[in-house]
């Protein structure tokens, strides 16, 4: 985990005065034309770390996201897996970046103050079952993965005492572990924000016209950005967006997967992420503790023909079954909700990473393990596209970021402290994750501001508890309104016209 900061440097950032958001509201663009040097197409964890490792060189920089904010898509509805790599096809990309990404997962999270923690991973098998354990362990082994050891009952009853009866074998993977996936998508991207970059929000890209040094690209609003490289990394939207430019050479496809979520009372039943034998429909159902502490169970492979993140009735049922062949007794009575995200793939099943139209670089199909790959994948793309430029490396850059949990990672005496110069830090807002006042103000004054109930539930955990949000949003509600001059009708759930009062109109 990364290092504890000094009080005084705790106090020396939470009361500076606030320099440039590097948000651009929409109202301030108005049909105005903006350049830039690189413009990437969606706020996604590939999206944003590839913005934050584009701020490493001498570059002008865009965020073009269609949400009203970032992390809106598969970034903040997957597992959270930061996966060993023995399950990718060796000489895929896949295989490449998993490998790499894992690598370089933890010190990426240790820069930018995200909870993450190695667990190790267990693929489980039946008698009769461990040639494919075997199999998974030989392809790990031709990938690169360190330490893969194939264990029989006895070492896996000592590494998970809940595992199910049936079980006789697993694939022990050490180097797998555990990210919370919007976390790091929203902490890559104000990092990248702080270096300069600025995130346009609500800017869905529907329109792409070739220029003599890049391209033109509006949004339905009217609204114009300049580039003379884009970025496509759009997750469900890839194909839609390729397309204005002409590149017709891959499809997307929608996979939905469907979760439950335990409460943390619950959430060391499973000590690591336990897998059952993958098939051709993916991973399959997993059990997991979450970076965040809490136990999920998840997911379902739902071939969908239209985006949906809607929970079938059905798929409790399907979840259940699938994970209490892996475990015992897993406590379902402690579910707290539910959600569901959807994955884009491509029709080659690998990941698409290569330059299209002229001045077009294609990031697309980032499936499973897409969030574990994300890192090495936005390194080799910033490169390609510095190269691409003659750009050259930028001095200023500082790849820190200070964690949105800092204040209840302080000793007591600290906290003390801080209050004493904020009394906003001595309120409770969230009682089930006792998030303070000042943290949910700190979610809305630093990059990316949150400017919905969702966006504060993404930054500080308000409303994520066992009362999911019940307690804590007429508060949270209230302070949206205070902070950004909002009438009670204009407060969204997250964005758009996900109006909290019916008949709100912006």
């Amino acid at each position: 985990m990364y290092a504890r900061r000094s009080l005084r440097r705790f106090l020396r950032v939470i009361f500076r005065a606030d320099g440039d958001s590097g948000a651009v509201p929409r109202e301030n663009m108005q049909r105005d034309k903006v350049r830039f040097d690189v413009a990437v197409v969606g706020g996604g964890v590939v999206g944003a770390l590839t913005a934050r490792e584009l701020k490493k060189y001498a570059l002008s920089v865009a965020v073009l996201e269609a949400a009203d904010d970032v992390a809106a898509g598969a970034s903040k509805a997957n597992s959270g897996i930061v996966h060993a790599g023995f399950d990718a096809l060796p000489g895929t990309l896949k295989a490449k970046y998993n490998v790499a990404g894992n690598a370089a997962m933890e010190g990426v999270c240790c820069e930018l103050g995200v909870p993450f923690a190695r667990c190790g991973s267990l693929v489980v098998a039946r008698s009769g079952e461990e040639a494919g354990l075997e199999a998974l362990s030989e392809r790990g082994r031709e990938n690169g993965v360190e330490g893969l050891e194939i264990v029989g009952r006895d070492r896996l009853l000592q590494l998970e005492p809940h595992i199910a009866q049936e079980i006789t074998a697993a694939l022990y993977a050490p180097t797998g572990g555990i990210v919370c996936p919007y976390a790091l998508t929203i902490a890559a991207m104000g990092n990248a924000m702080d270096n300069g970059a600025q995130l346009l929000c609500g800017f869905e890209v529907t329109g792409a016209q070739k220029s003599s040094d890049g391209w033109r690209l509006a949004s339905a609003d009217g609204r114009e950005v300049s580039a003379r490289i884009v970025v496509n990394c759009a997750g469900a939207g890839a194909e839609r967006v390729a397309a204005l430019f002409g590149d017709t050479f891959f499809h997307i496809g929608l996979r939905r997967g469907e979760y439950m979520l335990l409460d943390k009372s619950v959430g060391t039943f499973a000590r690591h992420t336990v897998f059952s034998l993958p098939t051709k429909a993916g991973k399959g159902v997993l059990v997991t503790p979450t970076a965040d502490g809490n136990l999920l169970v998840g997911p379902t492979s739902v071939e969908d023909g239209a985006y949906s993140t809607a929970v079938r009735r059905e798929a409790f049922g399907e979840i259940a079954q699938r994970a209490l062949a892996m475990l015992a007794d897993i406590p379902f009575g402690q579910v707290i909700t539910s959600f569901a995200g959807e994955r884009a793939y491509s029709d080659r099943h690998d990941f698409i990473l290569e330059w299209g139209a002229e001045g077009v670089f294609h990031a697309a199909g980032i499936e499973s393990p897409g969030l574990t790959a994300s890192p090495a994948i936005a390194r080799d793309v910033a490169a390609q596209i510095a190269g691409a430029l003659g750009a050259k490396g930028n001095a200023a850059f500082d790849p820190f970021r200070r964690s949105a949990h800092w204040f209840r990672e302080l000793s007591r005496e600290e906290k003390n402290a801080v209050i004493a110069q904020d009394p906003a830090y001595g309120k409770i807002v969230c009682r089930c994750e006792e998030v303070t006042l000042g943290e949910i103000l700190d979610a809305m004054r630093q990059n990316p501001p949150a400017r919905t109930l969702d966006g504060v539930k993404l930054r500080t955990r308000a409303g994520m508890g066992r009362c999911q949000s019940g307690f804590c949003q007429p508060a949270v509600f209230n302070e949206l309104m205070r902070e950004w001059g909002m009438t009670a009708e204009q407060v969204t759930k997250n964005g758009k016209t996900s109006f909290i009062i019916a008949g709100g109109e912006i």
